[in-house]
């Protein structure tokens, strides 16, 4: 992994903080991560792949070392596609429809929006336990119809502030409810935690910037249970369903093989997550739940999959590959099947 480095890349946009492997003149291949971590989260990923891949894995804006510009809520994940597309054209890539990409969890987001914002780039994409083409939390029923108007219970209001708090204050415990915890118990290595070092995807972790602009996001008060909904600024009101809505991809013209690889023990991306209001409410974890006809769990998945059939409706090419024994974080958990996933529909 001595050939897994990372340099500060000035943009049109912001200067990124990017990890990268592989030959300068390789099939490039871009690597967006998921919320609370960083590019570097994909360095054994980027072991398993072929020496032929130039892997580009920067940090998100509010993540890991990049520069924390503020994140508009209301372009729902446009900031953070923005800055890929600024990065690819600072590299030379963009607009030349040579990158493959692959997303994991909010990072499969941001690659569902740079399909609608910036068409024809991206030669091949996979999509490793996306958040959902209608956002995270506050949705029922598979086309993704609100279950409130303005969009509750979604934003940031679902954050733990214990949790926030923890983050804050660089918290290094082990132990019930600690950073090290519930990212171990939620996004962690698993059977493959010998082969890691927890210590380093601590660190990345611990580099996330916090607040109304970054991680969770600034609060708004709303009148339907458990009274609060998305604001307007911050990461988590950036995948609020009232800003957020990808499940146009499937109508557009530029349509490249999507794979979708899914866990079948993912507690955060799935139709009964554990991160989502309504099954917490249904489980009585959260008192006052409306109800299944008010606010049911966000069928997730089957929103995932209702989008991806109409993409192969409408011409394009979209393959479900679940891994029954894997959780959320395969990245880490199972990186060369990660890998192996990736190369299979490698555009070179």
């Amino acid at each position: 992994m001595a050939d897994f480095t990372r340099t500060m890349v000035p943009t049109s946009r912001l200067t990124q903080s990017v990890w990268t492997s592989g030959p300068d003149d390789g099939v490039p291949l871009l690597l967006v991560h998921g919320n609370l971590v960083s590019g570097g989260w994909w360095r054994y990923v980027a072991e398993a792949l072929p020496d032929e891949v130039r892997v580009i894995a920067p940090d998100l804006r509010g993540f890991g070392r990049t520069e924390p510009s503020p994140v508009d809520a209301t372009r729902g994940l446009g900031e953070m596609a923005d800055d890929l597309h600024a990065l690819l054209e600072t590299l030379g890539l963009a607009g030349t429809g040579r990158v493959n990409a692959a997303g994991w969890s909010m990072g499969g987001g941001v690659l569902m929006q740079y399909l609608l914002d910036h068409p024809g780039d991206v030669a091949s994409v996979t999509l490793v336990a996306p958040i959902s083409p209608y956002g995270f939390g506050g949705t029922k029923d598979a086309d993704g119809t609100l279950c409130c108007g303005d969009g509750a219970p979604s934003g940031a209001g679902g954050a733990a502030p214990d949790f926030v708090r923890r983050l804050e204050e660089g918290d290094r415990s082990d132990e019930d409810g600690s950073v090290r915890m519930i990212i171990r118990q939620f996004f962690g290595a698993r059977g493959n935690v010998g082969n890691v070092d927890e210590e380093f995807l601590l660190d990345e972790v611990l580099l996330t910037a916090t607040g109304e602009d970054h991680y969770p996001g600034e609060g708004a008060a709303s009148p339907n249970w458990p009274t609060f909904g998305p604001g307007r600024r911050g990461v988590l009101n950036a995948m609020a369903p009232v800003h957020y809505d990808t499940s146009a991809i499937a109508d557009i013209d530029a349509k490249p093989p999507i794979t979708w690889l899914r866990g079948g023990q993912d507690q955060v991306i799935g139709d009964a997550s554990m991160f989502d209001l309504a099954q917490l409410g249904k489980l009585g974890v959260i008192p006052g739940w409306p109800g299944e006809d008010v606010l049911p769990s966000q069928p997730m998945n089957q929103q995932i999959r209702a989008v991806l059939d109409r993409y192969r409706a409408n011409g394009g090419e979209a393959e479900e590959v679940t891994l029954e024994d894997a959780a959320h974080g395969m990245p880490v958990e199972v990186p060369e099947t990660v890998a192996a996933t990736i190369v299979t529909h490698l555009v070179r």
